[in-house]
């Protein structure tokens, strides 16, 4: 059997280690669970992206810095959108 060490951050350990507690699951097994999963995927079990460009655009929409007035309909909305461009 090989030993696998990693270096990560305390508080992620401590956070990591609470969830699969959580779940039933120690750390060591979880590790395992992904692993195998991986293989059982032919990769990365879940989606591995950069943060699209739509994520930071809502992020921005959300900031009440970026609000600029009310608009009476989703015409004039477009419009002010489309002039200031």
């Amino acid at each position: 059997m090989a030993v696998l060490q990693i270096r990560i951050p305390n508080e992620l350990k401590k956070e990591t280690d609470e969830l699969f507690q959580s779940l039933g699951l120690d750390t060591t097994t979880a590790v395992r669970m992904f692993l195998r999963q991986s293989l059982a995927y032919g990769g990365i079990p879940f989606t591995v992206r950069k943060k699209a460009k739509i994520d930071r655009i809502l992020e921005e929409c959300e900031d009440p810095a970026n609000i600029s007035k009310p608009y009476g309909t989703v015409e004039e909305a477009f419009k002010a959108m489309s002039e200031d461009e």
